[in-house]
């Protein structure tokens, strides 16, 4: 129950005052709630009288263009069907394999194994009696027989023109004289989120399988994919068999090769990727020009840097790719790139992280000549690079790439971890390159690097300052490893 009271003379006047001072106000004895602003929507007015033949129209529309898509798109989608042979030798059974056991005396006979696959392609091309099929590299790559049919039925044996795992596609080719249609290509550079879209393809053998949906994201990437290129995402049903299918707008054009799928169970979740088809149509020259897909080479290792190491090396709120390392004689050593600079833009792109900086230069024609933007330690640059071409031999045999380590600053949660004194040095070395002069010189991983030259390292910054400052010369590391000290000299080849 409330309690009330009386307040007069001084004590009324102090109450008076307080409330005006204050501001404050009581009810009941509690104090009023703040005011808690909303926005609300106007409202709404009625509709008019629904008419049934006018919605109807809108969906007749809707409908009318599906069936034009579906008309344009599916007989340039075709059914790859593919055979591997797996060769494996077998023991005979025979009296003598029951009694004696398997012995050399030539008991043994070759089998053969077809191993049947499926998958969709897109008819991108003709010269003459030549025609252009596109499809996934991981649909045919393993072949040894490729047939071809068409939406009308027709059949054509198939070879494969050129394959390139990178990007995960493939063309293929068969003669024919007889009239067959080609699809029209369109721009997926126009593509945004919320476009409606098709998939086309052969999903688990129902060969001729339309579904729609729209564009869920762009510029999609995925660990466990190749890296050069990005996906479009689309929540229209992929499934198994539709790799190689084509992915097109509601003008009919095809926009990407469907590629992939995330899923837990193995069918479509609504989470399918495609290709990009420009990322296709460059491919697709290479591929007939001269059988593989050309890359542009850099000739570094990059990688991303975290929030708090961009704000170390003086490289904060930028987005780009960070240097690691520089392959000897490469188009980035030519041009004066250094271990430690921070790529932020080529030509007109911008490069939001190391995969995108490998995006960017890969699909760069070799020749061409591009200017970057560089950050380095403070100073901001502009660098023209000629770009090389990639050479697959070369990078699997391993370069020799300057320094050919990466490093951290040591943290205080590191240091703990690992049972560093104070005094051992302020920068760990993370990884070695196979065969590069630190990986010769005795370099190993979790070495602590504590001075360059007698110059001792405070940070990650320093130590890619003092490597710059003499990466003609012999350098001298003085590094702390399992609580001793010691020296090491590392000079280039």
């Amino acid at each position: 129950m409330m309690k009330h009271f009386t307040a007069s003379g001084p004590v009324a006047l102090l109450l008076i005052l307080s409330l005006v001072v204050t501001g404050a106000v009581f009810a009941s004895g509690e104090k009023e709630p703040d005011t808690i602003v909303t926005y609300e929507a106007p409202p709404r007015q009625q509709p008019p009288t629904a008419n049934p033949q006018e919605g109807l129209s809108v969906l007749e529309a809707m409908q009318n263009q599906n069936r034009y898509v579906a008309q344009q798109v599916l007989p340039v989608v075709v059914e790859v069907n593919v055979v591997d042979i797996i060769r494996q030798d077998t023991t005979a059974i025979s009296p003598f394999n029951f009694f004696f056991g398997p012995h050399n005396g030539g008991n043994t006979q070759p089998r053969e194994f077809r191993q049947q696959g499926l998958g969709s392609g897109v008819i991108v091309g003709r010269s003459d009696g030549t025609v252009y099929v596109v499809t996934n590299n991981h649909v045919v790559e393993k072949a040894d027989e490729i047939g071809v049919s068409l939406y009308d039925g027709r059949k054509y044996e198939a070879q494969i023109v050129g394959t390139d795992p990178r990007k995960d596609l493939a063309l293929i080719s068969f003669e024919t004289d007889e009239e067959v249609p080609v699809a029209v290509l369109g721009d997926s550079d126009a593509l945004m989120v919320g476009d409606f879209v098709f998939a086309v393809g052969n999903p688990l053998g129902f060969e001729s399988t339309v579904t729609s949906g729209i564009v869920s994201a762009l510029g999609r990437r995925a660990a466990n994919m190749p890296s050069f290129t990005d996906y479009i995402q689309t929540d229209a049903a992929i499934n198994q068999g539709n790799s190689g299918g084509a992915l097109v707008n509601l003008h009919g054009e095809v926009v990407g090769i469907n590629s992939w799928i995330a899923s837990n169970s193995g069918g479509s979740i609504g989470l399918g990727f495609a290709i990009p088809i420009n990322t296709v149509k460059g491919a697709i020259k290479d591929f007939i020009e001269s059988g593989a897909v050309e890359y542009g080479w850099l000739g570094i290792t990059v990688g991303t840097l975290n929030d708090e190491t961009k704000q170390e090396m003086g490289y904060a709120g930028m987005n780009g790719g960070f240097v690691f390392n520089v392959v000897e004689d490469s188009p980035a050593e030519k041009a004066g790139i250094l271990p430690g600079d921070f790529i932020t833009r080529i030509g007109e792109e911008d490069v939001g992280d190391a995969n995108e900086l490998t995006i960017v230069v890969g699909n760069l024609a070799p020749g061409e000549t591009r200017r970057f933007q560089i950050e380095r330690l403070g100073t901001s640059l502009s660098i023209d690079v000629t770009i090389g071409l990639r050479d697959e031999e070369k990078v699997a045999a391993g370069l020799n790439v300057w320094p050919g380590l990466s490093v951290v600053t040591i943290n205080d949660a590191m240091r703990e971890q690992a049972g560093l004194p104070k005094d051992a040095g302020n920068v760990v070395v993370g990884s070695v390159e196979p065969n590069s002069p630190a990986d010769i010189a005795g370099i190993r991983g979790g070495d602590v690097i504590k001075a360059i030259d007698g110059k001792p390292l405070e940070n990650m910054r320093d130590f890619y300052k003092l490597l710059n400052e003499n990466s003609r010369g012999k350098i001298e590391f003085t590094i702390f490893r399992r609580g001793a000290e010691i020296t090491i000299g590392m000079s280039r080849r």
